[in-house]
Parts: C-alpha cells; sequence; structure tokens
C-alpha cells in the first residue's frame, strides 16, 4: 500500500489510483473462502454459467491497493459506507484487470469522506463487478473523542431493523472471527484487521475486523439464495455503523421486501443487516437480486 497523500487538496475527484491484473486463481478463491469459512460447490465445481466461478466481491477491498487517495490524518479513519454492483460472474482462472479512481468527495459534522470506484473487467473486457468505497477521516481541527473508538459519533449505535413486513426471510449465517480468519481474509500483511499493534498505531484498542468482511459474508448468503440472479444483476449498498473486534460473533441477516417486474424475472428488494448476539447492529442497508 503506497503513502497517503501530503496534502487534502491532493485528493480530487478523477484522481486515478491505478490499474491492475490478475488471475483469480483456485488459490485465491481457497482464501477468500476461508476468510469467511464458507464452502460452496459453484467455486470449485459446476456453477449456474456451467464453469466453475469466483466469489463475486473476491476483489472487494481493490481500492485498498493503493493509497494515494488517503486524506493526511490516518488517525482512526473509517470506512463508513459500500456499494456493489454486480454484471458478470469472474470465472475461476480468468484473468482480470482492475481499474481504481477518486468518484466523489464530501465532508459531515467532523469528517471528511472520499468515494473511490473501483471496476472488475473479465478477460473479454465485459465489466464484471462496480464497487464504490465511502472512507471517513476526522477532520484535522475535530477534537480527541474519549471512551470509544475515535472517530465514530457515537459507541454502540442503535438501529431498529426487521419491522417491515417480509415476502420471505433467507437463513443467517453467523461466525465468530478469530485471528485465523482475520489473516485469510485481511492478510498476509500485516495491518489494523488482523494485527494488534497496527491497530493501536491508529487509534483502536485492538484488532478491528475488516468491515468487508461482514459485507462479504452478506454476499455469500445472497449467493446461495439466488445463485445466477445474485452473481449478475445483484446490488448491495450498506451502511458500517459499529465496529466488530476480532473474536466476536456476527450474524448475517436478510428478508425479501418487494418485488418488481424485470422483463420476465422479478427483482427481488432485502433489506440487510448484519448483528451480534447482544443485538448490536454492524451493518446495515439493502440488497437486490433476481429471481
Amino acid at each position: 500500500m503506497t503513502e497517503a497523500a501530503k496534502t487534502k487538496d491532493a485528493v480530487h475527484v478523477g484522481l486515478d489510483t491505478g490499474c491492475r491484473s490478475y488471475c483469480v486463481d483456485q488459490e485465491k478463491i481457497d482464501t477468500f473462502n476461508r476468510g469467511l469459512n464458507v464452502d460452496n460447490p459453484i467455486y470449485s465445481r459446476q456453477s449456474p454459467f456451467g464453469d466453475p466461478v469466483a466469489p463475486s466481491l473476491i476483489r472487494h477491498s481493490e481500492v485498498y491497493e493503493n493509497g494515494n487517495w488517503y486524506l493526511p490524518n490516518m488517525h482512526g479513519f473509517l470506512h463508513a459506507r459500500q456499494e456493489f454492483e454486480l454484471y458478470a460472474p469472474i470465472f475461476a482462472g480468468e484473468h482480470v484487470t482492475t481499474h481504481t479512481f477518486v468518484a466523489e468527495r464530501y465532508a459531515k459534522r467532523d469528517r471528511d469522506y472520499v468515494v473511490c470506484e473501483s471496476l472488475v473487467i473479465g478477460s473479454d473486457g465485459r465489466v464484471c463487478v462496480k464497487g464504490r468505497t465511502h472512507q471517513s477521516f476526522l477532520k484535522p481541527e475535530a477534537p480527541a473523542m474519549s471512551g470509544e473508538v475515535r472517530g465514530s459519533s457515537r459507541a454502540n449505535r442503535t438501529f431498529s431493523v426487521g419491522s417491515e413486513p417480509a415476502l420471505e426471510t433467507l437463513p443467517g449465517l453467523s461466525r465468530t472471527v478469530g485471528p485465523e480468519m482475520c489473516m485469510n481474509f485481511s492478510g498476509p500483511g500485516k495491518n489494523l484487521h488482523n494485527d494488534e499493534e497496527q491497530a493501536r498505531l491508529l487509534g483502536f484498542p485492538t484488532v478491528i475486523v475488516q468491515g468487508m468482511l461482514s459485507i462479504c459474508l452478506l454476499s455469500e448468503q445472497l449467493t446461495m439464495r439466488f445463485g445466477a440472479g445474485w452473481l449478475q444483476g445483484g446490488r448491495l449498498a450498506v451502511s458500517l455503523v459499529n465496529p466488530v473486534w476480532m473474536g466476536e460473533e456476527i450474524t448475517t441477516h436478510a428478508r425479501v421486501i418487494r418485488e418488481t417486474p424485470e422483463g420476465a424475472r422479478q427483482r427481488k428488494e432485502l433489506e440487510v443487516w448484519c448483528q451480534k448476539p447482544d443485538g448490536t447492529v454492524v451493518i446495515t442497508g439493502t440488497a437486490q437480486a433476481v429471481e
């Protein structure tokens, strides 16, 4: 990861953060699956598209491969919101290209936000996945906070979820996020998401589980239910509202709340969230899939 920008004015809409190429081989797929503790046969055998596919969000953190879009104040920086649009499957063994750039900047209260967008492009030029990562940075003049994670507006914020009538409730996925999952998902290098020393250097009391882990677990829940209708046509838009610390348990939730025609198919709109056993919601938002 490269060094953050020297000044906040160096980060502007249109800033190019680079193109990269990868072979999405079976080793990468297996490491991703170990990071979530999932075993879906479509990733190693036949899929709805014939050949095996990769998890749709296997390049979930592409924007973090280059840090030249970070603002200078890195103490207590937080992943605030995430959006993904899925257009086509990525096949196992396929060579893909990615392109990332700054798409938006805005401010809220004591924080500056930078939105970095990523595209994953297949070997034949098709767009497979688009992601938009909203990262927040404390303004230099923001006062230090005590008794909670620096930068969060309130500790353990509460949210109302699951109140809207549901047409269908999907089976949830529960995981206790231990050191091995953290390293597989956020490694191999040491960082705030898998190493306590690195986390403390950036103002966190211990290892903070990467927000993308909960998001990718939600994506796997939706893949299990909708298959091709998630991998080709899925949408996800969530806010990361409370931290998950290494060693804590999380459970995904997804409920179909409405459906609308889309050609000969139906587009399902879902309420989604992820929470801890004590009811603390860690991510909340919406998803869509077709069937």
